[in-house]
């Protein structure tokens, strides 16, 4: 009878652990975290430890950092969702230098509810990640440690409200939003107007992504509209498990008089392409080659105040080490040159900029 007893109670003791692992297994909200740690030299030597003002991630020279660190909360159902972060270091400290308070520590702050029984349509609003670019700010999510200059200079966050629509097989992604603005949580003084943007992403197969997102909007205030019109454009294509390639390519156009008027304005523009190629020889190691061009001669977006304005091309090497499944070191040694002297080298202007850098980065 013991042993009838304590085989019962045994067996109740593992139903209830299992239940109870059922139930955790189905609990809608998680917690994850990220911290990005980081050192880069820059030969250039500024005296402020800031690295160019076009840059903002690594930016900090000769010391160790942290680029970001957050702590996030996710909830998921089937008809409700939402995302709440908090972060610090470098990355907001430089891409969070406009807003106000507590503000500049939002990583993320968004809810959304599906709004059809049986299409898969969601409305989102709040603060989240940006629909332009193939880089984001979670570096182990990139195939470079540092950004290239196009991610950099376009948005990592928008604030606003998102209509988004996956297809059943999940190969097409549309979506339309309203937005506060260009990288804005908060809007700038006596600015009233709306700024939008659009996303198609296009997935024929599991190693082709095809992706066209648009901004359009106005970053004066209402008195000296100058109206913006931005497209960005990227594929990213896995030819072999060890060989992949992404190309991207930015153009947008802005109004170049503070005039209302676009059809008297003149207009100016600025473009960027950029090509990463990666070879990983095996599951632990990745190396990734960078060439880019950027180029904004009237200084829509870097101001740099030189004859040809920003004329830049750089180029990248970049080593990736996988520790483990959620630990990462990389090193990557990268070089700008522009058409103008825009750079500092030993307190003398130079053309040149050169820069190496690592980081380590840990997920959980």
């Amino acid at each position: 009878m013991r042993k009838v007893i304590l085989f019962a109670l045994a067996f109740c003791k593992t139903l209830t652990y299992a239940q109870d692992t059922a139930k955790i297994k189905y609990i809608p909200l998680k917690f994850s975290g990220y911290i990005e740690t980081y050192f880069s030299y820059d030969i250039g030597k500024p005296n402020n430890h800031e690295r160019p003002s076009f840059f903002y991630n690594f930016n900090r020279h000769n010391e160790a950092n942290l680029n970001i660190g957050f702590i996030k909360a996710n909830y998921s159902t089937e008809k409700v969702r939402g995302n709440f972060a908090l972060m610090g270091g470098s990355y907001a400290q430089y891409n969070m230098a406009g807003e106000q308070g507590l503000l500049k520590n939002i990583f993320e702050a968004n809810a959304g509810i599906k709004i059809s029984k049986t299409k898969n349509v969601w409305v989102d609003a709040g603060v989240m990640p940006s629909h332009i670019g193939f880089e984001s700010a979670i570096g182990k999510d990139c195939w470079n440690l540092t950004r290239s200059i196009l991610a950099d200079n376009s948005p990592y966050f928008e604030s606003g409200v998102k209509l988004g629509y996956t297809s059943k097989n999940e190969k097409l992604y549309l979506s339309a939003m309203y937005l506060n603005g260009w990288q804005r949580i908060q809007r700038i003084a006596n600015n009233q107007t709306p700024a939008f943007g659009t996303q198609f992403t296009f997935k024929p197969n599991s190693t082709t992504v095809l992706n066209w997102s648009t901004f359009v909007g106005n970053e004066q205030n209402d008195s000296f509209k100058k109206w913006r019109y931005f497209n960005n454009f990227y594929g990213q294509f896995q030819f072999t498990e060890k060989f992949g390639l992404t190309a991207g390519f930015d153009f947008g156009i802005q109004q170049d008089r503070d005039t209302a008027n676009i059809l008297q304005d003149g207009m100016a523009s600025w473009y960027t392409p950029v090509f990463i190629l990666r070879y990983a020889p095996n599951a632990k190691t990745r190396i990734a080659v960078r060439a880019e061009y950027y180029s904004d001669k009237t200084g829509v977006i870097i101001n740099t105040g030189t004859q040809n304005g920003f004329q830049t091309m750089g180029y990248s090497l970049n080593f990736d080490y996988l520790a483990s499944d959620n630990v990462m070191f990389r090193m990557e040694g990268r070089g700008l040159n522009s058409k103008d002297q825009i750079f500092m080298m030993d307190d003398k202007v130079s053309n040149q900029n050169t820069f190496f850098t690592t980081s380590l980065a840990i997920s959980f």
